[in-house]
């Protein structure tokens, strides 16, 4: 097993051994390629696994599921939705995000786009593919990252109790759909993209959901506020 992978120790005793998995394989060959080309890989290959290392698995209260880091130069720093500090203005999705959970919480976190405090607490922000070509989105789905997310996906669904699972958009909702609702929750609604965000996101109150059965699980609580 290949410890030079940081994911962490409580992933790399699960997942440690899919980096010999011939999938794993052709991704590696693959991105080797595109470096070899001259593509721009972001986010940088030291945030490629961030937001595992950032919520290790026995951590793990929330996931939301995103779909491919953003491919705007100095944005993606691998958690999904998140963007460097620096960032302005914020993503359209993100935005609405926060708009949400205004209308929710009462929280106001439109002076930053950061989401690693959220991290931090236990909401494991996970891309389904976590490489992207720079200005080219989705350019590496369909490489061997959606097998490797599905795998956590499965690991947190039977070894982790009461987690809560939010499901933005069809696509995450096609990815939860291996977790046991009866150990978990799941919180879907539409994707908050401008696009769909009117057709269920808004209104969705996932934010004090969450909250809501962790307590009555024994838990803590997110903060969701971003100081």
């Amino acid at each position: 097993m290949q410890k030079t992978v940081d994911i962490g120790d409580s992933w790399f005793a699960e997942l440690g051994d899919e980096f010999q998995q011939d999938y794993m394989q052709a991704l590696k060959q693959f991105l080797s390629a595109e470096k070899a080309n001259k593509q721009l890989i972001l986010p940088h290959s030291s945030q490629w696994f961030n937001a595992l290392r950032t919520t290790p698995l026995d951590a793990v209260k929330v996931v939301i599921i995103g779909q491919d880091p953003y491919p705007t130069v100095g944005h993606a720093h691998g958690l999904c939705f998140s963007v460097l500090p620096e960032v302005k203005p914020l993503p359209k999705s993100l935005l609405n995000v926060y708009k949400e959970l205004q209308d929710d919480l009462g929280i106001d976190n439109f002076h930053t786009g950061y989401l690693q405090p959220w991290a931090e607490q236990g909401v494991l922000l996970l891309n389904s593919v976590l490489t992207v070509q720079a200005g080219r989105a989705a350019s590496h789905r369909g490489k061997g990252w959606e097998t490797f997310t599905d795998k956590i996906i499965r690991v947190i669904n039977q070894k982790s109790e009461n987690v809560v699972f939010i499901l933005w958009g069809k696509y995450a909702q096609d990815k939860g759909r291996v977790i046991d609702q009866s150990r978990h929750l799941i919180l879907k609604s539409a994707h908050p993209s401008p696009l769909s965000s009117y057709r269920g996101f808004f209104g969705s109150k996932p934010f004090s959901q969450v909250n809501n059965y962790l307590t009555a699980k024994g838990k803590t609580a997110i903060d969701w506020q971003i100081r």
